[in-house]
């Protein structure tokens, strides 16, 4: 028999209207949280809308005190921007170019820290021989050669370097930051500032001569054990008939590459041979030619890197085209800055590049 309550509705069903209510509720209150989110979403939306009008609000009205409060010509805001533009143009050329020396130290620079720098192949020339300190002479020649590289540096167009015989006159310049300058009866205002070098080194190359040994070259190749080739060598040398030679100390043979090192016992033997480019070698009842040249010691000392500001030069930018030619120009530059009236001074030297760009050379100021 099946309960019923009054109505006539079993417990069973009561049980799933209750379930199913449950369930209605459930679903109303996710749906009334979704909703109080999406009123959030809005409210912050609204806001957001809000402050954007705003902002353009003030944006529009800055636009337009700009616009009211530029009182510049046409001309005057084309020239300012032209000025920019070049400024801008030169700083990116000079952002590369310390890219590019940035990447030459770090490239130069080897994990051993050693520095490796390419220097242009120069010719020395003998200017005189100083006797050697010590009580006795070791019949070695010792040469000392000081090197110097020059500092380049790239003048673009319209622009001048002027150095002055006084710092001070180049210091008080570069203060004043920008100048006047008169020009044929015109007047341009001109940039004048300290430019940085590029980086220059210098050393002293030590070469020593020996006085006891030389080198031999092209030693003939003979079915003869490596033992023999040295003592006919040594026998060769020995009994020279050039006058030179003498009683041999060493002798250092390398079959594979042909070449030999003879030492003599005697100082100052080995001078007898530095004019001697060929020396007869007789072995087997035949004469070879040896190629003969001295032996030297080559070592670098005093390696230095050194870069920096010339404080007696100073950079000037922004000069005006003019119709005159580029030596006439110049000279009226030099004549402005040698006047003490206009805080300049007397000047060393002086660059002016017109048109296109050059490059200019600095040396280490000693």
């Amino acid at each position: 028999m099946i309960d019923t309550d009054h109505c006539g509705t079993s417990k069973d069903e009561i049980e799933g209207l209750k379930e199913e209510l449950k369930k209605w509720k459930e679903r109303i209150e996710r749906a009334e949280k979704a909703n109080t989110h999406l009123l959030c979403c809005k409210l912050s939306a609204e806001e957001e809308c809000i402050k954007a009008e705003e902002e353009l609000v003030k944006l529009k009205d800055f636009q337009e005190e700009q616009h009211k409060g530029n009182i510049k010509s046409r001309s005057n805001r084309e020239a300012e921007v032209f000025l920019l533009s070049q400024e801008n143009a030169e700083l990116k050329r000079e952002i590369e170019k310390l890219k590019e020396e940035l990447a030459e130290c770090n490239a130069v620079l080897s994990r051993d820290g050693r520095i490796k720098k390419k220097v242009a192949e120069k010719k020395v020339k003998f200017s005189h021989m100083e006797d050697m300190k010590d009580d006795y002479q070791d019949m070695n020649t010792h040469c000392v050669f000081g090197v110097t590289t020059k500092v380049p540096f790239r003048l673009n167009q319209n622009q001048a370097l002027l150095t002055f015989e006084d710092e001070e006159v180049a210091q008080r310049l570069i203060k004043m930051g920008k100048h006047t300058v008169n020009l044929d009866n015109k007047t341009a205002d001109v940039t004048v500032r300290p430019f940085t070098l590029e980086m220059g080194i210098k050393f002293e190359l030590h070469v020593t001569i020996s006085g006891k040994a030389i080198n031999v070259a092209e030693v003939p190749e003979l079915c003869i054990p490596e033992d023999w080739m040295r003592d006919k060598l040594e026998l060769n040398f020995y009994k020279s008939e050039q006058g030179g030679g003498g009683e041999v100390e060493n002798v250092s043979y390398d079959k594979h590459s042909r070449t030999a090192v003879i030492t003599f016992l005697r100082p100052g033997a080995a001078n007898s041979f530095v004019r001697c480019t060929k020396y007869p070698f007789f072995v087997n009842g035949s004469c070879y030619r040896l190629s003969v040249f001295p032996k030297t010691n080559v070592r670098l000392e005093q390696f230095q890197l050194y870069c920096g500001i010339s404080k007696k030069t100073i950079l000037l930018k922004g000069i005006q085209e003019m119709e005159d030619d580029e030596e006439s120009i110049q000279d009226m530059i030099e004549i402005h800055f040698q006047k003490p009236s206009n805080s300049g001074g007397e000047i060393e030297r002086i660059k002016y590049v017109s048109k296109g760009g050059a490059w200019v050379c600095f040396e280490e100021d000693t």
